[in-house]
């Protein structure tokens, strides 16, 4: 009997339990470890602060994939040792609040999948002064909040790169505008980002193409902006000030800590792993989503999306049924996505390509009804093939 050990259950984590259950032999055991309750996917959290459609639509209890076989552990995990494969984690109870049980648990395989930490304190003021817009735990506070807005100046800020889902933002600025328009209120809007484009990865023609729906919705643009500190009324960066009556922030992001803490990280400050195979340099430890720092060809990093973070676990998940069954892993990620982003009135474009290819091959798409059917499809069939109907 073998044991894989799946640290985290987003996207990556999922994918990789669930492939491993289908492969394994029944007897050996798939444990995912996890300090949420449920799960959603990131675009809910746009739809929930746009009016759209309540957060609590698209989750799943974690807990349904034990009718599939996975050892579902909800706990924190506060060590990892990724020499022996192994993690100490506190155990939770049933309200989510710590227990004091410490536990080490530890398998012949192990897979961190425990994504990106926002790091709101980096910039001084930006907890007290903005709203999170990646805080799927407080949505509902900041959906109430953008319900109450009756006018002014709307700005949408990027504190930090790389971020989860970089068209994220500009989705949510192209929604909010369209709520506001529907609700006749006067207001502007602004969108920054440190970046020296809006998307870096479609180059100067697709960037242009993708800045011209902010533009046609009447959202302003400003890239190369970073915030420095953040105050009542006024985020305020190395050359400028900018005022604000509402302000949604993405954080600046970094690895958890107790990732960084086993010594997985690189000097990126991500899980440095071999792009094809998500080896990392320790032997049987893999990383898949956004905890990792994968190059492109290009010099540029790949994307953090919950797409690259399915694909991954479910290479990882094939590689280490390979290796159980005494057979040489061949399974490798192939670098293929898509990302979508709402244009309002009903429509979608994607960003897609295959960004491991030299050079990277990508491009945003027009923006269509069916592209945005696409997205309600590709969240609909994932959460049934992981959770049933």
């Amino acid at each position: 009997m073998a044991r894989a050990l799946i640290l985290g259950g987003g996207f990556g984590g999922i994918a990789a339990a669930v492939t491993l259950r289908r492969l394994l032999d029944p007897a050996d055991e798939v444990v995912l470890v996890e300090r949420r309750a449920t799960f959603a996917m990131g675009l809910r959290k746009n739809w929930a602060l746009a009016g759209i459609e309540p957060h609590a639509v698209g989750e799943r209890p974690l807990e349904r994939l034990r009718d599939r076989g996975i050892d579902v552990w909800r706990a924190s995990i506060t060590a990892i040792d990724p020499a022996a494969l192994a993690a100490e984690v506190e155990l939770l109870e049933p309200s989510g609040a710590p227990s004091g049980r410490l536990e080490w648990v530890g398998g012949d395989a192990l897979v961190v999948a425990l994504g990106a930490e926002r790091d709101l304190d980096r910039v001084p003021g930006l907890r007290a002064h903005g709203l999170d817009a990646y805080d799927s735990a407080r949505t509902d506070e900041a959906a109430r909040r953008i319900a109450e807005f009756s006018g002014g100046r709307v700005v949408v800020g990027i504190f930090g790169a790389p971020y989860p889902c970089p068209p994220g933002p500009y989705e949510l600025a192209l929604l909010l505008a369209e709520r506001f328009e529907a609700r006749g209120l006067s207001y502007g809007m602004l969108v920054f980002t440190p970046l020296p484009k809006s998307l870096p990865i479609l180059g100067e023609a697709g960037c242009a193409a993708f800045d011209g729906h902010l533009a046609g919705a009447g959202i302003s643009l400003r890239t190369n902006t970073r915030a420095v500190e953040v105050r009542a009324g006024e985020v305020v960066t190395a050359d400028a000030v900018i005022p604000f009556d509402l302000l949604l922030a993405v954080p600046p992001h970094r690895a958890p800590a107790v990732v960084a803490a086993a010594g997985l990280t690189g000097p990126s400050g991500w899980v440095p792993v071999d792009p094809r195979t998500l080896e990392t340099r320790f032997p049987g430890v893999y990383a898949v989503g956004d905890v990792t720092g994968i190059p492109m060809p290009n010099g540029g990093a790949l994307p953090k999306a919950g797409v690259f973070a399915a694909a991954e676990g479910e290479v990882v998940a094939e590689r280490i049924a390979a290796t159980f069954a005494g057979r040489r892993p061949e399974a490798t990620f192939a670098g293929e996505g898509v990302c979508f982003m709402e244009t309002g009135r009903g429509s979608a474009a994607m960003v897609r390509g295959r960004f491991l290819d030299d050079p990277p091959r990508v491009e945003l798409t027009a923006a269509s009804p069916e592209h945005l059917a696409a997205k309600r499809a590709f969240e609909a069939e994932r959460l049934a093939a992981w959770f049933g109907s």
